[in-house]
């Protein structure tokens, strides 16, 4: 007979990353302007980009309740829609809307992704808690706490980032996003940290999504509303914590049957600075481009070269593109490509449209465009090579630039100058010069959506600090029902 061991059954004190981020929820105050001040220019930011996803019925078509006709008293109303849903659906649909085109807020690092993913949690659970409070005789919550949240939300889903790369393992960074909506959701719905931590658990043994959607050849639209997706779970499982479910507190480290023994390989999760507000002051706004940010500096470099190139398009021999490792890893692609999804995450096409057209913009993803010929002759002659020290630039902490360069080669000989860009305007090295753009994004996102009244009251609150911050939630969606 052969002997086996048992396991042993003594439940564990809960791993200390869970800890970690509880106790920065729960005893770490957000004190940095800096942060605070980013935080509304991003909540401007993605709710512009949510209005303009509107626009598409391949995202409107997701919208509203799972059962038409159901109704939710004091339910959570979805921006720009006439919607009031349960938070968990309405997390999805704010979450979705506000990634749909690809044009929200960037984190580069080990792992990349859109903090700003979050909101859809952060909105639709502040709305419904507030709505509940005021229905009941109690204070509603306010854009403050929204601010505030959204800060906690980046710097969770944006440290975590920094030193551990889940897509190499094949994990989608939605995951990420799923971790910072558990733990910001169960913090507003007043969890205590024993409570935060079990939501955390569930939110790291949950299952991952997969990478597939967003690399050929599978890439479809599934990337467009997977955050919504992620952020809405998070959501559900503070709930579930919220109504007494237990948590597992070694989901991280449990041998065998953890995540970092089932789904990264047994490495354990590193992390190289405290949580604080480093990741919204740092934060990347995509505001000329609703393109993969990898290859947002690519397309200015593009447009400095269209007025060269455009009318000797025939005479081109070749075009080079220099990159950091990350983009050919991610959107370097060859072959077709079928969708609007599979075309936004092609660093090839995102550079030919703008060499051909002298822009880049949402429609010229769509198939009309897409039917160009000359497009897919220039990708043709692209030769997409690393910069080793583009590559290195990108991940260090006091630069993390996104450098790309493009130099144009002719038949007879002759060739453009390389034009090379390592900051994007979204970038913190160019607030002064971007933040103008940002809110001319957003008033012009707003003008998509409402009356011309109703979106000026929309963009004074927002323009006016004190006024937002002081403003209760419910209030604030008010103004963004249609």
């Amino acid at each position: 007979m052969t002997a086996h061991s048992a396991d042993t059954n003594v439940r564990p004190d809960p791993d200390a990353e869970l800890v970690a981020i509880a106790d920065y929820l729960c005893d770490t105050p957000i004190d940095s302007i800096e942060a605070l001040t980013t935080a509304r220019h991003c909540l401007m930011d993605s709710l512009g980009c949510a209005m303009l996803a509107l626009q598409y019925p391949e995202c409107t078509k997701h919208l509203g309740p799972i059962v038409p006709g159901t109704l939710v008293p004091q339910g959570s109303r979805v921006p720009g829609t006439s919607f009031v849903l349960d938070p968990v659906k309405a997390a999805f649909d704010i979450g979705a809307m506000v990634r749909w085109l690809d044009f929200n807020d960037t984190w580069l690092a080990a792992e990349w992704g859109h903090p700003s993913d979050n909101l859809g949690a952060i909105l639709a659970l502040t709305d419904y808690l507030s709505r509940q409070a005021l229905a009941n005789g109690g204070t509603p919550l306010s854009v403050a706490d929204v601010l505030e949240a959204m800060v906690r939300a980046h710097e969770i889903q944006g440290v975590l980032a920094l030193e551990n790369s889940f897509n190499r393992v094949g994990l989608d960074h939605v995951m990420l996003v799923k971790i910072a909506s558990a733990g910001v959701a169960a913090r507003l719905l007043g969890l205590d940290k024993g409570q935060i931590i079990d939501t955390l658990s569930h939110a790291w043994i949950d299952g991952q999504s997969l990478r597939t959607y967003r690399h050929a050849p599978n890439t479809g639209s599934r990337k467009s509303w997977a955050a919504g997706d992620a952020s809405s779970r998070g959501l559900r499982l503070a709930l579930m914590v919220a109504k007494g479910e237990m948590g597992l507190p070694s989901a991280l480290s449990a041998k065998g049957w953890g995540f970092q023994d089932v789904l990264f390989k047994g490495e354990p999760l590193r992390r190289s600075r405290d949580y604080g507000s480093y990741v919204m002051e740092h934060v990347l706004f995509k505001l000329s481009f609703p393109a993969e940010f990898h290859a947002q500096t690519a397309v200015e470099c593009a447009l400095t070269l269209h007025p060269q190139v455009h009318d000797r398009i025939e005479q081109i021999e070749r075009i080079e593109l220099t990159t950091q490792e990350s983009a050919i890893r991610i959107i370097s692609k060859d072959g077709p490509l079928y969708n609007p999804a599979d075309r936004d995450h092609c660093l090839q096409y995102m550079v030919a449209v703008p060499l051909l057209f002298g822009r880049l913009t949402a429609e010229d993803y769509e198939d009309q465009v897409a039917q160009d010929p000359r497009i897919d002759q220039l990708r043709a002659i692209m030769q997409v090579q690393e910069d080793p020290r583009y590559t290195a630039d990108y991940l260090a902490p006091d630069k993390r630039s996104i450098a790309n360069a493009v130099q144009v080669f002719f038949k007879d000989g002759s060739s453009t100058e390389k034009v090379a860009v390592e900051y994007p305007i979204g970038h913190r090295r160019r607030r002064a010069e971007g933040l103008p753009v940002l809110e001319r994004k957003f008033a012009a996102a707003l003008r998509t959506r409402f009356p011309r009244r109703q979106a000026e009251r929309i963009e004074a609150l927002c323009q006016d600090e004190a006024a937002l911050l002081a403003t209760p939630v419910p209030e604030f969606l008010d103004l963004m029902m249609i």
